[in-house]
């Protein structure tokens, strides 16, 4: 019998892959068939996704599939949250797609509080306060670029952007419209009031639908361009709803930690928790598969980590860094979550600074930065499962560790003394791999989640570390 092949095409801030996966001996088998570069560039004073440079990769990775024969039944894109692009009524870019670290959303907190209040926000919309959702890049736009606004027909979120390029439809996927703190936590759809209230044209939000939704096949220049026509799924396309999907924990007392650039910890519930106490230690409700409801914390994650490597020593992989880190003597660390270290002009002066004013000395070898950051994380870690045990009335058994950051098997052996949990590890291509997942329940190879996250479970090596 022919393999049936599904295609994620996963992007993240720094690179994008393509990764095909399919079932096999009763197992999911992945392989990266593409990867690309990603990054910000300025562009008339901001921050800025190039697109078109994103959407060629995409095809090149997908006539890729067609190059080595083997053709999804479908593709599936995900991204990052909170980011759009705004069209016009022919369907073209209106302004650039300015990315979520740019600046200009600062101050735009008290401008959206003149409409509706802090407390009401988080109690319609369940989200955490970031200062760069959606509703603050928005009324960014509103209040220095109202031109771009005016001539808008359409926003579309990154993945659903690429999306109509692939297909040419126009849906906003649950999952990532729930980034932008405008839909409600229980209508699980644009909370109009909210929009009219903040000033924003209502015309320019369309239909959000489920992941797991067909759009179609693709355009028929996308078809001459890769050689092949395939199903386009709105999987879901934020990266961490994926991510969760493909948690293969064992108990629902589990916490599970999606590790990368951000660390996203948190447990899947079916009710959301809109709470003062929930917003004041600002956790989320964002959308994920099924309208489970993915309550969570950012946490800066490896973001610091990355950031230090590439400005002193990016020529040591991060498995070494790991290694050196186990090694590494120092005993200073951190608050990862304070704001300095969001998009400091050198993260390793910010580093440094944080050490000192906390009582250490300075890091020096590459150890010393790596485990200073690590033991922060596994800190910050700690203080959110209590919280969570706090806020959702449970006592937590373990603690699941997804996506790259999985691999760092210093931060595990920290985060489970930290915790006092067992911590198991794996598997590092979560994100990708949830996205196959829900493309494979659409198409019939699963029953539903419990029978895709056990495939999960004896397809993929999972470590564990304990306390």
């Amino acid at each position: 019998m022919d393999k049936k092949y599904y295609l994620a095409i996963d992007i993240g801030a720094s690179s994008g892959r393509h990764i095909l996966g399919w079932l096999e001996d009763g197992s999911i088998r992945l392989e990266e068939v593409h990867r690309f570069p990603n990054g910000t560039t300025e562009k008339d004073g901001c921050l800025c996704w190039d697109v078109d440079a994103l959407f060629t990769e995409i095809l090149t990775g997908l006539a890729k599939c067609a190059e080595s024969g083997r053709i999804p039944v479908s593709v599936g894109i995900d991204t990052w949250g909170v980011d759009f692009v705004l069209l016009d009524a022919n369907g073209n870019l209106v302004g650039p797609a300015v990315a979520y670290r740019d600046s200009r959303t600062e101050g735009m907190d008290a401008e959206v509080s003149k409409f509706i209040t802090e407390f009401e926000l988080y109690a319609r919309t369940g989200i955490q306060k970031m200062v760069f959702n959606s509703i603050y890049q928005l009324m960014a736009l509103k209040t220095r670029s109202p031109h771009i606004l005016e001539q808008a027909a359409a926003l579309l979120f990154m993945p659903d952007y690429f999306n109509y390029r692939l297909s040419g439809v126009m849906k906003i996927d649950y999952t990532v419209a729930t980034t932008s703190a405008l839909v409600g936590a229980i209508s699980k759809t644009w909370d109009e009031e909210i929009i009219e209230r903040c000033g924003f044209p209502k015309r320019i939000f369309g239909e959000v639908v489920p992941p797991g939704t067909i759009l179609g096949g693709f355009t028929a220049d996308v078809r001459q361009a890769v050689g092949f026509d395939c199903a386009v799924a709105l999987t879901p396309s934020h990266d961490t709803a994926s991510a969760f999907l493909a948690v293969p924990a064992k108990s629902e007392n589990s916490v599970y930690i999606s590790s990368g650039t951000w660390s996203l910890m948190g447990v899947e519930l079916f009710d959301p928790i809109t709470t003062e106490a929930s917003r004041v230690v600002n956790f989320a409700n964002e959308g994920g598969y099924d309208y489970r409801y993915r309550y969570l914390k950012n946490i800066m994650g490896l973001w610091i980590l990355q950031s230090v490597r590439n400005e002193i020593f990016a020529d040591i992989k991060y498995s070494e860094l790991a290694a050196m880190a186990a090694e590494s003597e120092y005993d200073g660390m951190f608050d990862v979550d304070e704001e300095r270290f969001f998009a400091p002009d050198s993260m390793v002066a910010v580093v440094r600074e944080a050490c000192s004013e906390n009582g250490y000395a300075q890091p020096v070898t590459p150890g010393d930065y790596a485990r200073c950051i690590c033991r922060g994380l596994a800190a910050s870690y700690a203080s959110t499962v209590k919280t969570l045990e706090a806020l959702t009335s449970k006592k937590f058994e373990s603690i699941n560790i997804i996506g790259g950051g999985s691999q760092n098997d210093y931060l595990n052996e920290v985060t489970a003394k930290a915790c006092g949990l067992p911590v198991f590890a794996g598997p590092a291509e979560g994100t990708a791999l949830g996205n196959i997942v829900s493309q494979m329940i659409s198409s019939g190879e699963f029953s539903g989640i419990g029978d895709a996250r056990e495939t999960i479970r004896r397809s993929f090596d999972i470590s564990e570390f304990l306390p």
